[in-house]
């Protein structure tokens, strides 16, 4: 008698050419993913040649009910860690059946941006680190913390090892495999420095694949802790009281900034990224200023600074980025909840096409 995790497990390919293809969307509220699988006849690696698919807006905030359903735009693919062998995961952006873009459909926008020939040629890179925190499934409350109550003070967690200040990391070696056996560029993680909050990061990633591979990365996540029966949050500040909160810091460059003289180019880009201080602000994440107080390793969110290895501030440059006199910068600003195709398309917009 075959067990359900045999069942699970088998292997398709042994029996057909025919695969399963997860649709991944993201719906109303702006963060919650949701994802509906279908079968084809076989393997597929152009997301031009999936078929559009559609569902019903209606049941995700996103459309009336006498006219409900929405339209969903294949756009990338990424190998499923879940079924794995040909089975694939798909990334998708919103539609009307007439093809306009949805009013929560961030990617459109995004693309535009990205496709402007000035942005392209200077090729922006984006490095996101994505913080989260881990609770406990029945009573919302972080993994590894008494119920009802707090563990020692911050200091002992940050890069931690140990069972009294580690908390999920099975969790989290799980996601750092099945986004490196997906395709997506993920380039660490971290024990974060409030117990049961980590931290991965994605990229180099070139324009629009940062928020492709970011919001798959976050799906994939999010799939494992239902497995594992804990909850994820993205909540910038999960915790009230001193108690870091959660940031999704973007670190970007582009061409000109890589290349001799880098450095003059990074420090007009950030002069400009301090003009337009409170409109990123308004983009960069829900209940962020719960988390950007000055304290905690952040600015204060009225305050635009950029400083050299300066964790304090809004823009944070490197040391080695002053030392060669090129390279990257890193805007803490972002929120753990920020959309990635508006915060990278924001960025390349205000440091690339926007004339002060």
């Amino acid at each position: 008698m075959s067990l359900l995790t045999d069942l699970l497990n088998l292997n398709l390919s042994e029996t057909t050419e025919k695969i399963i293809v997860e649709y991944i969307w993201i719906g109303g509220s702006g963060m919650d993913l949701r994802s509906k699988a279908r079968t084809l006849d076989g393997p597929v690696n152009d997301p031009a040649k999936l078929p559009k698919w559609n569902y019903d807006g209606s049941s995700t905030g996103q459309a009336p009910g006498e006219d409900s359903e929405v339209i969903l735009y294949p756009q990338a693919i990424f190998k499923d860690p879940f079924r794995r062998g040909n089975n694939i995961l798909v990334m998708c952006d919103t539609y009307t059946p007439a093809g306009e873009p949805i009013p929560t459909n961030k990617r459109y926008n995004a693309a535009k941006i990205f496709s402007n020939p000035a942005v392209a040629a200077e090729v922006p890179w984006y490095g996101i680190e994505q913080e989260y925190t881990l609770l406990q499934k029945d009573v919302n409350w972080p993994l590894g913390w008494p119920v009802g109550g707090y563990p020692g003070p911050q200091g002992p967690y940050y890069c931690s090892i140990g069972a009294d200040k580690s908390f999920g990391r099975d969790i989290v070696d799980a996601h750092y495999k099945a986004c490196l056996y997906a395709g997506i560029n993920i380039s660490g993680i971290n024990g974060e420095v409030m117990p049961g909050q980590w931290e991965f990061q994605v990229g180099p990633s070139v324009g629009i694949s940062a928020g492709d591979e970011l919001w798959v990365a976050r799906y994939i996540l999010e799939r494992i802790t239902e497995i594992a029966g804990v909850v994820l949050s993205f909540d910038p500040k999960p915790i009230k009281g001193d108690w870091n909160g959660a940031g999704a810091h973007t670190n970007y460059s582009t061409k000109s900034m890589r290349n001799d003289g880098g450095y003059e180019v990074i420090k007009k880009a950030i002069d400009k990224l301090g003009l337009r201080h409170k409109e990123h602000i308004a983009a960069y994440g829900e209940g962020n200023e719960r988390r950007l107080t000055g304290r905690h390793e952040t600015a204060d969110i009225n305050t635009f600074k950029w400083g050299v290895a300066n964790r304090g501030a809004s823009i944070r440059v490197g040391r080695d980025t002053e030392k060669n006199g090129k390279g990257y910068f890193e805007d803490r600003r972002p929120a753990s909840n920020m959309d990635p195709y508006v915060v990278t398309s924001m960025v390349a917009e205000t440091t690339l096409l926007w004339k002060p």
